[in-house]
């Protein structure tokens, strides 16, 4: 079963206006020339033919395969999913082009449908995988070197061998995967027609979120109130939807005897639990000293008495509010990434110039930014709704970045380039880094550099703090939900608590803020995804501390460890730059790059007169070393954050 994400990046995607320029628009006919076309046709018919003869062939039988015969095996299987992967991704980008559009949607449903029949044969192929000895993979892989090269694919099958069921146990729970996609699309039918009313104008989820970013406080008020009316009129939708999943996902955990909820989500991010919980309770244990003391020092700053959730993303007093069309956009990603190597700018370039960006605010679009990087043989496509703020320049960066990762790892081919979550936020948050350091050198007034370093902490606090407590959300909810159904006053309860913690003592709620849980798509599409976002700032926080450094020869390391894909476990990936992701005090090493940021910050009000150009950079960055596919019910890659 294959499927696309619902991808969002909700709060950093900034307001603007009309004149942006010559927005680009997605030409999908490097997939498919239309849905009709006969391309699409003769694909589907051979994937059905070929999902028959490989069960035929091969069924009952991998054990008895030698080297060489189960390397063809592992070849065919790795075409279908090539064809498979290019049918829904043409239909997926189709469908979050225009998603109120119904034949675009049963076009979806349909080839959802069909390739889910089509390879439900397919299903003994894992499972008969795992029943290998592993001394007769060992010999396997000794004897064949090409074959060899997929050891971390068998590796990651392998890894679920512990909680695998019968074969028609999986082959139902495989048919059955429709249905719970069913549940996503009514999220996401359901959130892209939602209408919100803003002094008098009508907007959707996209532009009433960008409202929060305004410098007119009475405005940022209204449109906050206005989205909490709006999703308290829809809450029992979006409770029954987080039911339904929460307790779907418990049944299979349950049935697979998996220990805790998120043992799924570790095994497909190929990190380790202790990994994850020292990274929570690193960032859990900051709080006071990131989210906390900045959110005072910007209360201040506003001049305010008490900070209210329309205030958390509010720009600075100085802010400019000028728009950056998307000519400076795409001037600015591309110099600060020619700037890094000419190599990286090289990669990025047909984005701009083949159709490869969709990037305008259109009715019924899905919201936020997204870089899906549809199969090896063709390319990522990016989309964006832009809308001139400098942080929508940073999104370009970000899923920039992720498109130049998606390029470089498709030569792994299909079952290889895979990059776990945890790995996926790498080059996308480089990319902003890259593009901040850039934006930084150019701004002209001291009280624009105040502005982009403030936006840059605000950014990190958004993708680690934010995130996590995303993550002790979905942990308290869905062990809630072990205990039964829960209202939508329990899960209301549920988030206060974890933002309240998270966002510390200069906020006061706002009567509806215990609602907006429902518009995170995460929670809906893949349950705990979004510690993949701390765990990539802390890393990409100490490879750009390398890179200060002048290390020898980081360039080439740094696209070695984007063309590995999924090719390499995290710890191989990060040795070559002297970094260990597993070492506990890795993370508080990145945190206190947050922490530190907020400090000097408050000093350099006071001293920016006396500071050369570059003097805010060197405390700001060397204080210390510190956002692709994964196999889950659906198949194809997610990477959105929603800050």
């Amino acid at each position: 079963m294959r499927d696309l994400p619902f991808p969002v990046r909700d709060a950093n995607a900034g307001g603007g206006a009309d004149d942006l320029g010559n927005l680009p628009e997605w030409d999908l006919t490097d997939l498919y020339a239309s849905e009709d076309a006969p391309e699409l046709s003769r694909d589907l018919d051979w994937l059905e033919q070929e999902c028959a003869s490989f069960a035929a062939d091969y069924e009952g039988k991998l054990a008895e395969l030698d080297a060489a015969t189960l390397l063809t095996c592992v070849l065919r299987n790795e075409k279908i999913n090539a064809i498979a992967g290019r049918i829904m991704s043409f239909a997926g980008l189709r469908y979050y082009q225009i998603t109120t559009d119904a034949d675009r949607a049963k076009f979806l449903s349909d080839m959802q449908e069909k390739i889910t029949v089509f390879t439900t044969p397919l299903v003994f192929f894992t499972l008969e995988i795992n029943r290998i000895d592993d001394d007769v993979l060992a010999a396997h892989f000794a004897a064949s070197a090409d074959l060899a090269r997929y050891e971390p694919v068998f590796r990651r099958i392998r890894a679920m061998k512990p909680y695998q069921l019968s074969d028609e146990l999986e082959k139902f729970l495989h048919d059955l995967g429709v249905v719970g996609d069913a549940w996503e699309r009514l999220f996401d039918e359901t959130i892209a027609g939602l209408t919100f009313t803003v002094d008098g104008e009508e907007l959707n989820i996209e532009g009433t979120l960008n409202l929060l970013t305004e410098q007119d406080r009475t405005k940022r008020e209204a449109a906050a109130r206005e989205l909490a009316t709006v999703f308290q009129s829809n809450i029992k939708t979006f409770a029954r939807v987080h039911n339904t999943q929460a307790k779907e996902k418990e049944i299979v955990d349950r049935w697979r005897n998996m220990p805790t909820a998120q043992t799924g989500r570790h095994l497909s991010n190929d990190v380790e639990p202790e990994v994850v919980e020292a990274l929570r309770e690193a960032v859990v244990a900051a709080y006071p000293k990131l989210s906390h003391r900045y959110y005072e020092l910007k209360r201040k700053w506003l001049g305010l008495d008490v900070m209210q959730v329309w205030d958390r993303n509010a720009p600075l007093p100085m802010e400019d509010t000028r728009i950056v069309d998307w000519a400076e956009a795409e001037a600015t990603v591309m110099g600060a990434y020619n700037a890094f190597d000419p190599r990286m700018g090289e990669i990025a370039s047909p984005f701009f110039s083949k159709g490869w960006i969709d990037a305008a605010v259109k009715p019924g679009k899905a919201p936020g930014a997204f870089a899906h990087p549809t199969v090896t043989e063709v390319h990522p496509y990016v989309m964006l709704n832009y809308l001139g703020k400098p942080r929508d320049v940073m999104t370009l960066a970000h899923e920039l970045g992720h498109g130049v990762h998606q390029v470089l790892a498709a030569d792994q081919g299909e079952m290889l380039s895979s990059t776990p979550l945890t790995l996926a936020e790498t080059a996308s948050v480089f990319g902003e880094m890259l593009t901040f350091r850039k934006m930084l050198d150019q701004a002209e007034t001291p009280e624009q550099r105040k502005v982009l370093l403030a936006g840059k902490v605000e950014d990190m606090i958004n993708t680690v703090v934010r995130q996590i407590a995303f993550y002790d959300f979905e942990c308290k909810l869905h062990a809630a939900r072990r205990e039964g159904e829960l209202t939508p006053d329990d899960i209301n309860a549920l988030w206060m608590s974890v933002q309240a913690e998270s966002l510390g003592p200069a906020f006061e709620f706002m009567e509806g803020y215990e609602t907006f849980w429902a518009y995170i798509p995460h929670f809906v599409h893949s349950p705990f995804y979004v510690y993949a976002y701390a765990f990539g700032d802390g890393l990409v926080n100490a490879l750009y501390s390398v890179y200060e450094s002048g290390a020898d020869g980081f360039e080439d390391k740094y696209f070695d460890m984007l063309r590995a894909g999924g090719s390499k476990h995290h710890k191989e990936l990060l040795a070559p730059f002297g970094l260990d992701a597993s070492d506990p005090a890795f993370w508080g090493k990145g945190l206190s790059m947050i922490s530190a940021s907020s400090t000097n910050w408050k000093r350099w009000k006071a001293d920016h007169a006396r500071q050369p150009r570059s003097g805010c950079l060197t405390p700001f960055w060397r204080i210390s070393v510190s956002s692709g596919k994964w196999p889950q019910r659906s198949g194809l890659p997610r990477q959105w954050r929603a800050a």
